[in-house]
């Protein structure tokens, strides 16, 4: 490192689930023409460059052991709003928070939302994040209008379906190797009241889900699954689906869409949410969350076929009910495990994912499922399929065996046909990698990079470890 690099500040950067975490020099860029300062400065001083946004990518997308680390939320103006057509140009710090708290009052919602509200649009354009109602709407890219790419040779790239358009459908869950976001013009969708209406259901193991998510995902805007992960047997994949449907125009006779009464509530069962994660960490054994999974499925069964209406943010930003809940897998932290597969093969690979996590005696302390369709963009995790999002405590005395039986499960995923999530992965190898996506896609990956990035200073753990060459 020379002289000029040694006097920026460093810190030890973590990926969101505790279980990855280097040391990294950083900057806080404000401005495009600073993110292009920041590049000739890497490329001047043998740095290689990762970016950076709310820190919410759960494995290593967003760490670089002993280069720079650009984290962009000072980045972070609304630009430009329509409230006629309900397009809005942004810089890459804003958050989903800061859309809805912005936007709801004119009858505006992000169009698709992860299980967070925290995470920043430049990291969700390079994950390219999905919701509970990817199936209908796709992910987030479908709903990106534009942006503008500042890449590492020093230009701004203006990026759309109409010009440069490659680097476009590349950039976007291009996981942040093509170059950094400066600005992305968004729709978002009309929504005509603060609440969606809810429908609880039930379901008895894995086949009653994937029936449940057929039927269901016909005739909801949203579906989404818990399931859970110890229960073997007959009871294999059982769980807690939820559908929701927004409210059409005139339908709520009161349709409030002040943000402040979106606001979650402060306690959890008289807890203050803050403490929340702590509590669970008491339960973070295999025997504590078959304890709390027997109860939750139990409630499950007695409210399924209840219907009600609930806010956009309670329903959708269930992982902020308690923020604090990775806390619950201190010290050593989790992994967090999300295979696509395709519908035709899904059942069986998550049967045997289920099944083989317990006989390890490494299950899922939390199962997601999610239905998803196909995509345009390059590198792109989404595919005419299901998702199942697991997440792994990871100790001294488990990791080993964990890990094992993580790249056995990868194994079968690609031989199904499936793929995986940068966003959400720790794990998989070179060889899971390329054949996820085949040959033919990285390379015209690869053939982009040189272009934006012919000095190779755009690098993270993630990208490394999955063999992306320097």
């Amino acid at each position: 490192m020379t002289p000029a690099a040694a006097v920026l500040p460093r810190k030890v950067f973590d990926g969101f689930g505790y279980a990855q975490r280097s040391v990294s020099v950083f900057a806080e860029p404000r401005s495009g023409d600073e993110l292009a300062h920041w590049f000739r400065f890497a490329r001047d001083n043998g740095l290689s460059v990762a970016m950076r946004g709310a820190g919410r990518s759960y494995g290593d997308a967003a760490i670089n052991g002993g280069g720079l680390v650009l984290d962009t939320r000072a980045m972070r103006r609304i630009l430009a709003w329509d409230p006629a057509t309900g397009v809005a140009d942004v810089e890459p710090g804003v958050t989903i928070e800061d859309l809805w708290r912005t936007f709801l009052k004119d009858g505006w919602w992000p169009a698709v939302v992860p299980g967070t509200m925290f995470p920043t649009l430049g990291g969700i354009a390079s994950m390219n994040v999905h919701g509970k109602n990817c199936f209908k709407v796709g992910p987030w890219g479908d709903h990106i209008l534009e942006g503008e790419l500042v890449a590492p040779d020093g230009r701004a790239y203006r990026v759309s379906r109409d010009e440069n358009a490659d680097l476009f459908r590349a950039a976007i869950g291009g996981f942040g190797m093509l170059g950094a976001w400066s600005r992305l013009r968004i729709q978002l969708k009309r929504v005509h009241s603060g609440q969606v209406r809810v429908k609880a259901h039930h379901c008895r193991n894995l086949d009653e889900q994937f029936a449940w998510f057929e039927e269901w995902t016909t005739k909801s805007d949203y579906c989404v699954s818990w399931l859970d992960c110890i229960r073997g047997g007959a009871g294999l994949g059982r769980g807690e689906p939820h559908s929701a449907n927004y409210l059409h125009e005139g339908e709520d006779k009161a349709p409030d869409l002040e943000p402040t009464h979106q606001d979650l509530p402060g306690h959890i069962l008289g807890v203050p949410r803050g403490l929340v994660g702590t509590l669970l960490g008491k339960f973070n054994t295999n025997l504590g969350m078959k304890f709390l999974n027997f109860g939750k499925y139990q409630v499950a069964k007695l409210a399924a076929g209840r219907e009600y209406t609930q806010g956009h943010v309670a329903f959708n930003f269930l992982l902020d009910y308690v923020p604090t809940f990775r806390d619950a897998y201190r010290p050593h932290g989790f992994v967090q495990y999300q295979p696509f597969v395709p519908k035709d093969a899904a059942k069986e690979v998550f049967a045997n994912v289920l099944r083989l996590t317990q006989a390890r005696g490494v299950p899922s302390y939390l199962g997601v499922m999610k239905r998803h369709r196909p995509d345009e963009f390059l590198l792109s995790h989404g595919l005419d399929g299901y998702s199942l999002a697991l997440d792994f405590p990871v100790t001294p005395a488990n990791r080993a065996v964990l890990f094992k039986t993580l790249h056995e499960l990868s194994d079968m995923v690609v031989e199904a046909g499936g793929r995986f999530y940068p966003a959400k992965d720790g794990v998989i190898r070179p060889d899971h990698f390329q054949r996820a996506w085949g040959q033919e896609r990285i390379s015209r990956f690869q053939t982009l990079r040189d272009m934006v990035d012919p000095d190779r200073i755009l690098r993270t753990e993630f990208a490394a470890r999955v063999g992306l060459r320097d």
